[in-house]
């Protein structure tokens, strides 16, 4: 019998395919992977400890560098806690608002996953072609907001600024184009057979064990639990929008990376009809608030179904002008949690597969 010898492998911090700077110990018996051990913290800038020493509307920009490819959705989360804990309520517009460019931060997120993912697999066209896409959107984004990475628009009590003349035109006529340009991305990327044969079948995750490790967004819903904050706790105004919640099948990398794609299509339904809501909607974009915000002791948590999963912001106030404490739940952390039990027995070459389809950003793992 040939004698055989575990042996250790880095992946990472520096390989392309961890998108960041992540490094996961592979314990290999020959190519098959026995186990999986992620280091995190290459990032950690201590984000949470930060917001002690910050004003409450200090912190806002810092949400941004977490979950810097879907920002939007970071302020968002953040300014609904504060908010809670002071008992402001946002004015009807600044609500469109916020549900317009989270969507389309979400939209950007899912089209930069769909794309890497794809380059992860070996298609480089797919990447190109879903940046072209991305780059449209970014550049309404940078109109809307003045930065084109560290997005920040929400502000306490409702967004910073309105759109400016002519922005929700030039938005509705790409969302009109959206759908063929899914559709390429559907022809090129989800119906390549080389594609899916490296992703179906491959990190498999059954749907109790995706509810009983607390994962949520494409990743929980990949294995087809219907589980989605903005039906369930209809946050905001999204009970006024009409769109379904894609769920996969098999709970393997493609049902997750093409629960990403349907999804796209839907936030395409909720940002066309909230163009058509908000003509009709005038008034302020922020509440009257104080200069400079005290809020009373107590404590509030909110969350919201960020790109990439459920992100939720706890706060609290000790009366003074700065947080007590700020703790966030991160998605991406928590998706990585059951990592090691996903990649176990597979080969090597699927790590890139797995690892990808959770679609971490690395911003908001190492908080």
């Amino acid at each position: 019998m040939l004698r055989t010898q575990e042996f250790n492998i880095n992946f990472g911090p520096q390989h392309p395919s961890t998108h960041g700077v992540f490094r996961v110990v592979l314990t290999m018996d020959g190519e098959r992977i026995v186990r999986a051990e992620p280091i995190c913290g290459y990032l950690h800038r201590g984000m949470e400890k930060l917001a002690e020493s910050r004003t409450y509307p200090q912190f806002i920009p810092y949400t941004d560098r977490m979950d810097y490819l879907a920002a939007m959705l970071q302020n968002w989360g953040y300014v609904m806690a504060v908010e809670k804990l002071m008992g402001i309520e946002v004015p009807e517009r600044a609500e469109y608002l916020r549900v317009i460019s989270g969507e389309l931060s979400r939209l950007t997120s899912h089209v930069l996953a769909t794309g890497v993912y794809a380059l992860d697999m070996g298609g480089f066209t797919g990447f190109l072609l879903c940046f072209r896409e991305r780059e449209k959107m970014m550049d309404l984004l940078e109109e809307l907001t003045g930065s084109r990475m560290t997005l920040s628009y929400a502000r306490i009590g409702g967004v910073a600024a309105d759109v400016p003349e002519g922005w929700l035109d030039k938005l509705k006529k790409l969302m009109d184009e959206m759908p063929g340009y899914i559709d390429e991305y559907d022809g090129l990327i989800t119906g390549n057979e080389i594609f899916q044969a490296r992703t179906k079948a491959v990190g498999v995750l059954k749907p109790e064990t995706a509810i009983n490790y607390s994962l949520s967004g494409p990743v929980l819903r990949g294995s087809g639990v219907n589980y989605d904050l903005r039906k369930v706790k209809s946050y905001s105004i999204y009970d006024r929008f009409d769109f379904d919640v894609p769920l996969g099948e098999n709970g393997d990398c493609f049902d997750r990376f093409f629960c990403r794609v349907r999804e796209m299509r839907q936030s395409v339904r909720i940002i066309q009809q909230a163009i058509e809501q908000i003509k009709e909607i005038d008034g302020p974009i922020i509440a009257k608030v104080p200069k400079v915000l005290k809020p009373p002791k107590g404590e509030a948590y909110e969350e919201i179904e960020s790109s990439k999963g459920i992100i939720g912001y706890y706060v609290v106030s000790d009366g003074s002008n700065k947080p007590y404490r700020v703790h966030v739940r991160r998605p991406s952390f928590i998706n990585l949690g059951y990592l090691d039990e996903m990649l176990r027995g597979y080969l090597i070459a699927d790590v890139v597969a797995i690892l990808g389809s959770i679609d971490i950003v690395l911003g908001e793992v190492d908080c």
